[in-house]
């Protein structure tokens, strides 16, 4: 029987615990699992036979969360690791090889630009940028080095729509996979699998846990590129680590086992069972928080739109320069809560605005119950210099805010107080 999304947030890829009759997910907190005989181990390990090893390759509770995010997404397979810093890197090295390049999309989290101009340069790869309002770019800057071509649905911190279907459509003539970074819209406001998107990320610490609790990463694979083109030599050529196998013809789960049992396996970064039960209480109530975010986000939004002290503000609904056709065909149920304004006054001005509030915590995270506030210039994109910043799009001034379930009323009675406050000449 085929489910609607509030359904599967409650009961995809989980049954009743078949020892106990739990309802709930049950934590699996062992490190290890005990084998029937002999044969039965070797056949795990070979990959001849499915089932549990060992927690850094997998664990039942959190396979639970895996598959229920593979639905949610669409996707035919997932996998949870320790942290969307850890899913941004697998993906990436999963794919790429010494000598490859990646195209990114300009207007993402300034770690993820670190992680693609210093980190990942010592592997040998490199990367190059582009505007993702100018998808056209891509025609230029793709060269046979190139293995990915990577996006946010939503980018970080501006919030801005950005055109997944043209992206994908471009890649796909040139058949390079799309990885996209959904963290902030969630498959419950965008699925980008729907427009042509292969591989899927999200930072779970998020909306997905939406409570500030838990770090946790999670990668999606659609099941659809075709991984058996002679430029992805890593899964074309056998596998000494598994009697010779050609992870190519695994065909539709492919990505997704080699991220598994090659790149997680043989670097770590496994999710604790226990973060992934919290991570799952989220995703519960995933569709319920983010309606009240968005709504909470669209009222603040149209408050800062209507005060003098504001200079500009960059949320898909209230920014004149937003791509409306855009808007109506990716966020049909509501755009971000996670946006960008700039006061008049600049870099100061923000940071005074910043330090009189008394409800917003200020913090490095966003997408929490709690409405969050940053500069993100001097954290989040700290580590940019002043032309990266601009081609990120955030401004000296730029202050990112994460709007959370509290009465809006007291949000917006915060943000009035912090505005007159850090005002020149205002008093705390």
């Amino acid at each position: 029987m085929s489910y609607k999304f509030e359904t599967i947030q409650l009961h995809g890829g989980q049954y009743p615990d078949p020892t106990t009759g739990s309802r709930a997910v049950p934590i699996y907190q062992t490190s290890s699992y005990v084998f029937k005989n002999s044969e039965h181990a070797a056949n795990l390990f070979s990959l001849k036979e499915e089932g549990n090893i060992y927690t850094r390759l997998g664990n039942p509770t959190t396979q639970v969360l895996e598959e229920r995010i593979s639905i949610l997404e669409g996707g035919v397979g997932a996998l949870a690791v320790a942290s969307g810093a850890a899913a941004i890197a697998y993906t990436f090295l999963t794919i790429a090889k010494y000598g490859d390049e990646i195209l990114s999309a300009n207007n993402i989290y300034g770690g993820t630009y670190n992680f693609l101009t210093n980190t990942i340069v010592d592997y040998g790869i490199t990367s190059n940028f582009f505007n993702p309002k100018f998808p056209e770019e891509l025609y230029q800057l793709i060269t046979p080095k190139t293995k990915i071509i990577f996006i946010e649905s939503l980018g970080n911190p501006s919030g801005d729509v950005v055109d997944i279907e043209t992206i994908c459509a471009i890649a796909h003539k040139f058949n390079i996979p799309v990885v996209v970074d959904n963290t902030f819209a969630t498959p419950y406001l965008i699925k980008p699998f729907e427009y042509g998107a292969d591989i899927v990320i999200h930072s779970a610490t998020k909306f997905l846990g939406g409570h500030g609790t838990s770090i946790a990463g999670l990668i999606v694979d659609s099941g659809k590129f075709n991984w058996k083109d002679s430029k992805f030599e890593t899964f074309n050529k056998p596998d000494s680590g598994y009697h010779g196998l050609k992870y190519s013809d695994l065909n539709d789960i492919a990505f997704i086992t080699k991220a598994r049992v090659k790149t997680l396996r043989d670097t770590g970064a496994a999710l604790s069972p226990f973060n992934a039960f919290l991570i799952l209480q989220g995703i519960e109530t995933l569709s319920l928080r983010v309606e009240r975010h968005v709504k909470n986000a669209r009222e603040i939004a149209n408050f800062l739109s209507k005060n003098t002290e504001v200079n500009w503000i960059s949320h898909p609904e209230f920014n004149k320069n937003s791509d409306k056709i855009l808007i109506e065909k990716y966020l049909k149920k509501g755009a971000t809560s996670i946006f960008t304004f700039g006061l008049n006054g600049g870099r100061e001005r923000g940071k005074k605005f910043i330090d009189s509030l008394k409800l917003f915590s200020h913090l490095a995270n966003v997408a929490d119950a709690k409405s969050l506030i940053i500069h993100p210039a001097s954290t989040t994109h700290g580590q940019l210099n002043d032309l990266e910043l601009k081609k990120c799009g955030v401004k000296p001034e730029t202050i990112r805010i994460s709007v959370g379930l509290e009465n809006v009323d007291d949000l917006i009675k915060d943000l009035e107080h912090a505005i007159k406050s850090s005002k020149l000449g205002g008093s705390l």
